[in-house]
């Protein structure tokens, strides 16, 4: 028997806690704890499972650390500004550095951590301004580490920036970008061996590609797919949100890919928004109908059995509903729901007691 905490975040000015227990299939609320504003991003730290980050997605953003009580209680440990406006994403990195952007003012900042990345110190920290695109504004929307630069998509900019550290901890430049289909806004992307997949907002699409030499250069897309379901209203506007690429495992030794649908507008879809299953070479596999509203939040636990679960949140509807991962990945079966959830953006798993 495992348990799993979840912690989801969203704009308002708490963290709301659950309880997932995988032999009773149990989804239950523990606590609303106060937080300060809009923490709508979590990021769970690399190796300690008692620490997390969260952003304050408000005018003069923030990047805070939060320590998780044996009993399930948040200490908040450090604040730092964000140098911008709106960050909507933030991710620790293997230096211990922890990287986030600022979606509303196009920029963003590499921090450092000191005492275990319990703490910030920002002495170093350059705060990297992404160039706009002509009449357009930018706007970073996430941040993925790739052996010695960061790649950040740009939803503004329809590009993908690549980032090198210069100096010392903090200290980074922006040394070239891979180019994406322009309008598509590049929303979120995972990486696999030498290939970055793309999820496009405004598009709607998935995109392969092979990640050209470092610093700069450009690379043809190797597929592409629409992510919406064919069988959906005629008249419905989606944005596709999260994309999830867990690594392999002895249950599902195959990599597959998990994209979010969102609809934003026109005749409800009774089923809900779907989750897209697509191996490597983006041909789907399922549509996943969740009958959740708007789905920003979805995060798989840490661990090889928390790899095995797929939490999925509503962002206007719907609650959250965990899903377990059958035939080697290329299915997913619901096996707990919360329909009272409340609306959330971003969560992190993890088992009670640790990853």
């Amino acid at each position: 028997m495992v348990k799993f905490s979840i912690y989801t975040g969203g704009y308002t000015a708490f963290i709301v806690s659950y309880l997932f227990d995988t032999q009773t299939s149990a989804l239950t609320y523990v606590d609303t704890i106060p937080t300060t504003s809009n923490p709508s991003w979590l990021s769970p730290h690399l190796t300690n499972p008692n620490i997390f980050y969260a952003v304050n997605e408000v005018d003069v953003g923030a990047l805070q650390s939060y320590a998780i009580s044996p009993a399930g209680g948040l200490t908040l440990l450090d604040s730092v500004a964000s140098g911008g406006n709106g960050p909507a994403f933030c991710v620790p990195l293997s230096t211990g550095q922890v990287a986030i952007m600022n979606y509303g003012s196009g920029d963003g900042e590499i921090v450092p951590t000191v005492k275990g990345g319990t703490k910030f110190d920002n002495s170093t920290s350059v705060l990297l301004t992404f160039p706009p695109p002509a009449g357009g504004v930018s706007h970073p929307h996430m941040a993925v580490e790739h052996g010695k630069e960061i790649l950040v998509p740009d939803l503004g900019a329809d590009k993908v920036w690549r980032i090198g550290q210069t100096g010392a901890p903090g200290e980074f430049g922006i040394h070239g970008f891979i180019q994406q289909p322009l309008g598509s806004g590049p929303r979120h992307m995972r990486i696999l061996d030498n290939f970055m997949y793309v999820l496009h907002e405004t598009a709607n699409l998935l995109t392969k590609q092979a990640i050209a030499s470092y610093p700069n250069g450009t690379s043809p897309f190797l597929a592409s797919v629409n992510i919406v379901p064919t069988d959906v209203p005629s008249n419905s506007t989606y944005a596709a949100a999260e994309l999830l690429l867990p690594p392999p495992s002895l249950s599902c030794p195959h990599s597959y890919l998990y994209a979010s649908n969102r609809q934003i507008a026109g005749t409800l879809d009774p089923r809900g928004d779907s989750i897209g299953i697509y191996d490597t070479d983006l041909n789907l596999v399922k549509q996943v109908f969740t009958g959740l509203g708007q789905i920003r939040g979805m995060e798989f636990g840490l661990g090889p059995v928390g790899e095995e679960y797929l939490v999925a949140l509503g962002a206007v509807s719907g609650g959250m509903v965990v899903y377990k991962r059958t035939a080697g990945g290329a299915d997913l079966v619901e096996v707990a729901r919360n329909s009272s959830a409340i609306a959330r953006t971003s969560l992190i798993m993890r088992s009670v007691g640790g990853y």
